[in-house]
């Protein structure tokens, strides 16, 4: 679950981590009236879950009321790279000396937790990570051994942060690590971590990434729900109890396991075309199950066709057509489909598939000939 700006920065707070002084508003009227308690100068900030905010307008400083309501009025409604601004946080204006970059986040590969700290803040860290990768100091922490603070006090100087900063970066980073590890994250990212002109070092942007599966720990995260931005597709996946991510390609993809899965993205993107999605439907392949699938990529708009990629392991080859043929004959698709069909019994499959399945579908023998198929049948892309 993605926190707003704001939200991260009250997340934060919780840990001690210091953060300009600011409040939320949902209308104008709010926002000038949090502005003119908080002290000018102030600034307006879009609340957004995209970055790009500042290049688009949605950050803007104001010095008096009037400007306050003339920035507020301007960037409620705001259309920020498909996301609609409906809130606003109003902060205590920052006098910036140096901005810095701090994350921390999962290495999955080495199983440790990572840690990213560079003295070029304020800006795209991938594109520092491309250009001058040595910009950036970087840490594996075993979650066993967790992080001290001579380790920390090398990093910050590996990554050659200012000596005024030097202190208050290490207070920040070993809080940081904290909120990451005790607050269930999958993400904290502060950029830019600024030192401000009178010496002081602190948060003055917040994203956080809480992770789903430790929810039950932490009943105050109902609050965030309300506003969290879902995507319609993954809304209806998780009630139909599937594996769904929504892309931006024109391949609708379903897969039974995720291996099998990212290996038909991997496909097709390779003979040029675009995944629309992640579906995996796990073992089984019913028709219950394919038809929620079929549904759940029918809604996209977006998909021009579809690929279903079966390796019949225990589920058998007969009753994985069967499921097919059955979801067919449930959902009207919007576009052409596709389906490899390997493994047990997979032979059995392919005749129900092709006596019942005539005009409906095309049958591809492997997964690189369904992806080839499925992006032809895209248009290419």
């Amino acid at each position: 679950m993605d926190l707003f700006e704001y939200q991260g920065k009250l997340y934060f707070a919780r840990f001690n981590i210091p953060v300009p002084s600011g409040e939320v508003a949902n209308t104008v009227d709010e926002a000038v009236g949090a502005a003119d308690r908080i002290g000018y100068p102030v600034v307006i900030k879009a609340q957004v879950q995209v970055g790009g905010r500042g290049k688009a307008g949605g950050i803007k400083l104001a010095n008096n009321a009037d400007e306050a309501r003339f920035h507020a009025s301007n960037i409620l409604g705001m259309d920020i790279k498909g996301h609609v601004v409906r809130r606003l946080w109003v902060e205590r204006a920052s006098d910036i000396a140096k901005e810095y970059y701090a994350s921390f986040t999962l290495d999955r590969s080495a199983k440790k937790y990572l840690g990213m700290l560079s003295a070029r803040g304020g800006v795209d860290i991938e594109a520092v990570a491309a250009e001058n990768p040595e910009d950036i100091a970087v840490i594996r922490i075993n979650p066993v051994d967790g992080l001290d603070e001579a380790t920390v006090k090398q990093w910050v100087t590996a990554a050659k942060l200012d000596a005024e900063a030097f202190d208050g970066a290490v207070s920040i980073l070993l809080k940081l690590y904290d909120c990451f590890v005790n607050g269930d994250a999958d993400l904290v990212e502060i950029n830019p971590l600024i030192l401000s002109q009178d010496g002081r070092v602190y948060a003055l942007d917040a994203k956080v990434s809480l992770d789903d599966s430790a929810a039950y720990k932490h009943p105050e995260w109902d609050e965030y729900r309300g506003l969290e931005v879902i995507d319609e597709r993954e809304k209806l996946a998780k009630e139909k109890g599937l594996q769904y991510i929504g892309l931006s390609g024109t391949v609708g993809i379903i897969a039974n396991g995720a291996g099998l899965a990212m290996s038909t993205l991997d496909t097709v993107t390779q003979v040029g075309g675009s995944a629309a999605n992640f579906l995996d439907i796990g073992g089984g392949a019913n028709a219950e199950v394919v038809a929620n699938a079929l549904t759940v990529i029918n809604t996209d708009h977006n998909v021009k066709s579809i690929f279903i990629n079966i390796f019949g392991g225990v589920t058998r080859g007969e009753e994985v057509a069967k499921g097919i043929i059955e979801a067919l004959n449930r959902v009207e698709l919007k576009a052409p489909l596709v389906v490899r069909l390997d493994g047990t019994n997979a032979d059995q499959g392919h005749k129900i598939l092709a006596e019942q399945g005539a005009g409906r579908l095309q049958i591809a023998k492997t997964m690189l000939d369904g992806a080839r198929k499925a992006v032809e049948l895209a248009g290419g892309n």
